[in-house]
């Protein structure tokens, strides 16, 4: 890894993001299910695509920086430190990514895309990534 992320092959950056998303699913997928409340981030079935597909798909299509992919990863820690129950899982990550990376983008860019936009990418209704987008900044407190 290059000393700063800037310099760093954004391909490449994208792809550790999301491998260490993606390991941090394959971890919490095997822990014994609790009785857990679904959240709004939870989908009935794991999408049939992967975390680095669609790591890739949003970075590409949502004109990610790179300090955008980090952040993300800070937000899973916060999150999950404010909401001890709530797991990143098969279930939950993709509308964990798409709603992170808007929030991200918002956070951090001078410019950003539209929700409508966002959705469209993230393969969700603009409403879902209107609910999420208020869940998570709920759960960030």
């Amino acid at each position: 890894m290059p000393d700063s992320y800037y310099t760093a092959d954004f391909e490449k950056l994208t792809r550790l993001v999301a491998n260490m998303f993606a390991r941090v699913v394959a971890h919490n997928d095997r822990l014994p299910l609790n009785s857990q409340k679904p959240t709004r981030f939870h989908s009935r079935a794991p999408p049939n695509i992967s975390v680095d597909e669609y790591m890739q798909r949003v970075a590409k299509y949502a004109s990610l920086e790179p300090a955008c992919l980090l952040i993300m990863l800070i937000y899973v820690d916060r999150i999950c430190e404010r909401n001890p129950t709530f797991t990143i899982s098969s279930l939950t990550v993709h509308r964990f990514i798409i709603t992170a990376a808007v929030i991200a983008c918002k956070t951090l860019c001078d410019a950003y895309c539209t929700n409508a936009h966002y959705a469209k990418v993230g393969g969700v209704s603009m409403h879902e990534l209107n609910s999420l987008e208020v869940e998570i900044l709920r759960m960030m407190g």
